[in-house]
């Protein structure tokens, strides 16, 4: 049987390998595409160790999503936890291929799911336009990301808040605000004297960190009627937290998520082009790191600088 390249998740929690798996056939109703590059995502990683919500049985192909080439020469984006991304060759319905603008797929492999995360927040959860927003996580990937995408789709007044204090100074020119979260008790005095009367927040952390700043914004607020919509993204300092039922009701507090799931298919392939032109536009500084298949292993084990991602090229 003819044999294609790719990586591949043998053991749980292990790093993915490189491999020769079966070239794929196109079924009914099916084309098969040339996968040109993949991004080693957070929550690619989440996946193929088993930490992450959605599960895969091993042996498995990683990889949420990739930029594409379809037979007629255009570029596609291919989005989703159910298809393993990383091969060199995918079969697919067509139905689920997402057109992209002509550019570089290092680029848009590498800055989709990072952009992706908050513009589906924004465009199917809340409108920004006009109005001020905290991103809760600013100094991750996305979280940076995040501030660039709200400040382009309206937001008038963007705070940033995260551990790296050095990450947060290099956004000082995208952010109105910054708030250092290394220290509690400067965390939570940040936040009621920066973030009270927010509109908006997109939380990347979720745990204790979001548990201070709910007390400390919550606890500031000038108007308790004004509407905080929190909309949970990710969750890096902790799974769960303990939220006191008078919280919901002493403020107009609204909680959401925004990810994996709870997106339709149809929102994905209406915004993602949009999301893709903006990133060859500049919106977000997002730089790939280029790796070849071949290196996939040692890619898996390498810490993405702020600001980096990277990106296996197909």
């Amino acid at each position: 049987m003819p044999a294609i390249h790719a990586a591949l998740v043998e053991e749980a929690g292990a790093a993915p390998r490189f491999r020769s798996v079966p070239d794929p056939v196109a079924g009914p109703g099916q084309e098969v595409v040339d996968v040109l590059a993949v991004g080693i995502h957070q929550v690619t990683r989440g996946i193929a160790s088993g930490r992450h919500y959605v599960r895969r049985q091993v042996p498995f192909v990683p990889g949420v999503d990739g930029v594409v080439r379809r037979a007629d020469g255009s570029l596609a984006a291919v989005i989703g936890p159910e298809t393993g991304t990383m091969a060199q060759r995918l079969a697919v319905d067509p139905s689920a291929l997402i057109p992209l603008p002509d550019g570089d797929p290092a680029l848009l492999a590498a800055s989709l799911n990072p952009v992706i995360s908050s513009w589906m927040a924004v465009r199917t959860r809340v409108d920004v336009v006009g109005r001020s927003v905290l991103v809760l996580g600013a100094t991750g990937t996305s979280g940076a990301a995040a501030v660039r995408v709200v400040r382009h789709l309206g937001a008038t007044r963007v705070v940033a808040a995260g551990r790296d204090e050095t990450r947060l100074a290099a956004l000082g020119a995208d952010a109105d605000a910054v708030v250092p979260l290394g220290d509690p008790d400067r965390a939570a005095a940040a936040l009621a004297a920066e973030a009270a009367d927010v509109d908006v927040v997109l939380d990347y952390l979720w745990g204790p960190v979001t548990e201070l700043a709910l007390r400390a914004i919550l606890g500031a607020r000038a108007d308790e009627s004004q509407l905080l919509d929190w909309i949970e993204i990710g969750s890096v300092a902790g799974a769960e937290i303990t939220l006191p039922a008078g919280a919901l009701r002493s403020r107009a507090l609204r909680l959401s998520g925004s990810g994996i799931g709870s997106t339709p298919a149809e929102t994905f392939r209406r915004e993602a082009p949009l999301a893709a032109a903006a990133i060859l536009a500049g919106v977000t500084g997002v730089t790939p790191r280029r790796v070849p298949l071949t290196d996939v292993e040692e890619a898996w084990a390498h810490d993405d600088a702020p600001g980096e991602r990277t990106v296996i090229m197909l």
